[in-house]
């Protein structure tokens, strides 16, 4: 056994080790992050934003960029990773966009000031902004054509409010809703961030599961609906909203959580939010994310813009027209006037050579957002110069429209147009035409504007001269012309003589101060040249000082005009939009919808818009085909659609649905003619597909859709089903089916179109006064099928699912086999043999090997044939001579 060792030994070694001192630095740091938990700390030193510990190698592997090390804590290293501060939006964008919150913490003073209180004083900083998905603001991070909302959700004793910002343009809205209608809300705002209480997420986490969100989760707190009154009078400096509109408690819950999460984000600095405008879900026409999904408003099947039906029919010239047609689109009108107000403004910009005014409006900035980062003060001067180019163009649109008779909703949009000369005029006299990106970077103040800012400016870049130009006059008024102003680090500027004329010069003491005498000269200055060298010597930082004073009052002065520009804004973005729909109505052939109360709906030669895009690029012709869904009263009007595959089922389904959106919007239609009795809601089941997260096959999505439908739909629904039942066993399914079609007609009396390959239920036209039968037509050829695209009277009796799968490039060998089955299973239908016995009696692989095995056989006959009748001359056989190579080839086959 080892000795025991000394007791100084036993001290020695049993002492706690030391720990490094924490530096000052790294204390502060530390004490700033547990205030932000949640976030990465971007912490400002210098140039660069530093990231410490488990920030540091969370943010450098998310933007890959090195890891590195930077002193010790606990005598541990610390992970470092860091990135510029001129190009830090960049490394912003990409971690918002992997889920990321980012704290930004600034230096809140010069260094310089921090030595003042000691050499080891650290910089005093703080954070001074959260960056959050829905607090987006830097044109950099945002899509320039699309809405970046914030939403929050209350809900208060079974009563549900949404509200929705938009902190980049400040439109501001709330509305009620019933629970069930939570998801197809967001689904129609696809907001980047929603804010629920902790009450509420376990009982929404389905609906923010099916529509991919993440919800922030706050305390209690912020959704106390008394406390949400209190924030939206503060923010809009008044004493009470009713001004406003007519809120309920969850509504003043769901508004006042979102502005406390702004004070959060934004450490106080609120943006410019619009008073906050009521909606009713009565009002616009109800559209649920499934149906959203299918029929591909705003985004494709596959998660992209392109090919989506808000790509296909934008041709907005302006990023303000391009949201507001997206917000159109997601939202269409259930109000009549609405809907006809803004058709007759498209009837005015088609009456009219529109060029001009859209060649206009292509030079119109981003004029909401620029306001929008002026008002939280992280404008720049690019942004003035928005805010002026765009009122610039309003002025010139104003002009263009003078003595033109407008329709009701372009006329109020001209009226706010006007009024903006004092902004305009003050910001086109302050600004040069190009100028920089930031306040700090100067030369943005035009010459001229400002008169110590033009001097500042002078001396800063003609410094040498100026002093030319003052030696000058001093030469004149003492008569001496050696006299000269020179400068050396010692004395800086001064004048110089020769001792000859040094009496003369003391003799002027009253202006001339003595400064040094050398052996043969004398020097001077004065309290001109001394002001003078101070302004020299500090006129780049006071030029720039100017600059960021001047910049500040014109902020100002747009700030106070603000409201009125916003509105502006809006008016420049409805004119766009119109003139817009117009140009693509011209250009594609769409037609003025007749739109009314009725339960009518009658589209004559109607044209699905993508399809007919992406077949035009092809040199393809699109099928026009017609649709009647007039209901009588309050009854049903139910077209049942049978037909192949291939053929156009699902198109002609869809096509219908986007023609009703698109008039209900607001717009023209792909159609030669249409009449629509206005629809409350579209509920849209065509495809399905697994949702293996959740545990659902794709039947049970299927039905899940299906069912939404018939608990939902009202008799001014317009529903459009395609293959009901297809997920399941053939009867089970057509079971299914029948009874989803009965329910339609006999209690939701819906208009609506249900395509199926169960032929079968074509009885029920015969029975259910409100079912009609239709076909899409196809012709056989030679055993081929030819699609022809035309929807026709009548029923199906085939589905040429076989022929369909032979275009697919299915084995010959399967086809030939599948005909085979087919074959006998429709003549044991007709027979009453049961299909199991049929398909006994058919080897599955035995017909295709006989086939196979005597094909060699059937070859050499062939060619026998072919030798034989080379051989034949018909020319010179006599009648009796031809009949017997008749009889020989018979024998031979």
């Amino acid at each position: 056994m080892p000795s025991t060792p000394p007791a100084e030994m036993t001290e020695t070694q049993n002492a706690p080790v030391a720990k490094p001192a924490m530096t000052p630095m790294m204390a502060q740091y530390l004490e700033i992050k547990a205030q932000h938990p949640d976030a990465l700390l971007f912490y400002r030193m210098g140039d660069f934003y530093e990231l410490f510990f488990d920030d540091a190698v969370a943010a450098a592997e998310a933007l890959d960029i090195a890891l590195t090390k930077r002193g010790k804590h606990e005598s541990d290293d610390i992970p470092m990773c860091g990135v510029p501060v001129h190009s830090a939006e960049g490394y912003l964008l990409t971690l918002i966009r992997k889920g990321f919150r980012v704290a930004v913490c600034e230096q809140m003073e010069d260094p310089k000031e921090a030595k003042k209180r000691g050499s080891k004083s650290v910089v005093r900083r703080e954070v001074v902004r959260l960056v959050t998905p829905g607090t987006l603001t830097e044109e950099t991070l945002l899509e320039a054509r699309r809405h970046n909302y914030l939403a929050s959700i209350a809900g208060l004793r079974g009563e549900f409010s949404l509200a929705w910002c938009d902190i980049s343009t400040g439109s501001f809205h709330v509305e009620p809703l019933s629970r069930a209608r939570i998801g197809a809300e967001l689904a129609r705002l696809s907001p980047s961030e929603v804010l629920i209480s902790e009450s509420l997420e376990e009982e929404l986490r389905p609906v923010f599961a099916d529509l991919g969100l993440w919800p922030t989760v706050l305390g209690r707190a912020s959704f106390d609906s008394a406390a949400g009154d209190d924030r939206l009078c503060n923010l809009f400096s008044v004493q009470t909203l009713s001004g406003f509109g007519d809120f309920g408690r969850a509504e003043l819950s769901s508004m006042g959580a979102l502005v406390d999460y702004l004070e959060i984000t934004q450490k106080g600095r609120l943006p410019l939010l619009q008073p906050p405008k009521a909606e009713a879900v009565s009002r616009l026409l109800q559209i649920d994310a499934a149906t959203r999904r299918n029929l591909e408003l705003t985004y494709s099947l596959n998660g992209g813009r392109q090919g989506a039906l808000l790509s296909t029919i934008d041709r907005t010239v302006t990023p303000g027209g391009a949201r507001l047609l997206e917000r159109r689109l997601s939202a269409p009108s259930r109000d009549l006037d609405v809907i006809r107000g803004r058709l007759e403004a498209i009837d005015w910009a088609l009456s009219m050579d529109s060029a001009p005014l859209r060649e206009g409006l292509r030079k119109v900035p981003d004029l909401d957002r620029a306001l929008s980062r002026l008002g939280l003060d992280r404008g720049g001067p690019r942004d003035l110069a928005a805010i002026r180019n765009a009122l610039g163009q309003a002025a010139a649109l104003c002009g263009s429209l003078g003595g033109m008779e407008l329709p009701p909703l372009l006329a109020e949009a001209c009226e706010a147009l006007r009024g903006h000369e004092d902004v305009g005029d003050l910001l086109e006299d302050a600004l040069i035409a190009e100028p920089p990106l930031l306040t700090r970077d100067g030369g943005f103040v035009a010459n001229g504007y400002d008169t110590p800012l033009d001097e500042s400016r002078t001396l800063r870049d003609e410094g040498r001269g100026v002093i030319a130009r003052m030696q000058a006059e001093y030469v004149e008024q003492t008569g001496i012309n050696s006299l000269k102003i020179k400068h050396n680090n010692v004395l800086g500027y001064f004048i110089e003589c020769t001792a000859t004329h040094a009496e003369k010069m003391r003799g002027m003491s009253d202006q001339f101060i003595h400064r040094q005498t050398t052996a043969n000269q004398v020097r001077f200055t004065t309290v001109e040249l001394s002001e003078l060298e101070t302004r020299i010597l500090n006129a780049g930082a006071e030029a720039l000082a100017i600059e960021k004073r001047i910049f500040e009052e014109l902020r100002a002065k747009v700030l106070e005009h603000a409201p009125a520009i916003a509105e502006c804004g809006q008016a420049l973005a409805e004119f766009d939009l119109t003139l817009a729909l117009a140009d693509l109505s011209r250009a594609q052939d769409w037609t003025r919808p007749k739109v009314d109360d009725s339960r009518a709906f009658s589209i004559e030669g109607g044209r699905h818009p993508v399809v007919e895009q992406a077949l035009k690029r092809e040199g393809t012709p699109f099928i026009a085909n017609d649709c009647g869904l007039d209901a009588e009263g309050d009854a049903a009007a139910l077209t049942l659609l049978t037909g192949p595959n291939m053929a156009g089922k699902s198109t002609f389904l869809r096509q219908n649905a986007l023609i009703a959106l698109l008039a209900q919007m607001g717009s023209y239609v792909p159609a030669q003619s249409a009449h629509i009795g206005v629809v409350s809601q579209i509920f849209s089941r065509v495809g399905a597909s697994d949702d293996l997260a959740r545990g659902r096959s794709t039947f049970m999505v299927e039905m899940v859709e299906t069912a939404a439908i018939l608990n939902q739909a009202d008799d001014r629904a317009l529903v459009i089903l395609d293959e009901i039942g297809r997920g399941t066993a053939t009867y089970d399914g057509l079971s299914i089916a029948w009874a989803t079609l009965e329910h339609l007609h006999d209690v939701n009396r819906v208009r609506g179109l249900f395509a199926t390959h169960y032929h079968e239920l074509t009885a029920l036209a015969g029975r259910l006064e409100g079912v009609r039968n239709a076909t899409v037509a196809v012709k056989e050829w030679e055993g081929e099928v030819i699609f022809l695209h035309e929807v026709r009277e009548g029923a199906a009796d085939r589905s040429y699912g076989v022929q369909v799968g032979q275009l697919a490039g299915l084995p010959r060998a399967v086809v030939e086999r599948a005909r085979e089955v087919l074959e006998r299973l429709e003549e044991g239908d007709r027979d009453r043999t049961s299909p199991s016995a049929l398909i006994d009696d058919l080897p599955l692989f035995s017909a295709v090997a006989q086939r196979e095995a005597s094909a060699p056989a059937a070859a050499a006959v062939s060619s026998e044939l072919v030798d034989y009748l080379e051989g034949l001359h018909p020319d010179e056989m006599t009648p009796r001579e031809a009949l017997q190579a008749l009889y020989e080839l018979k024998s031979r086959a």
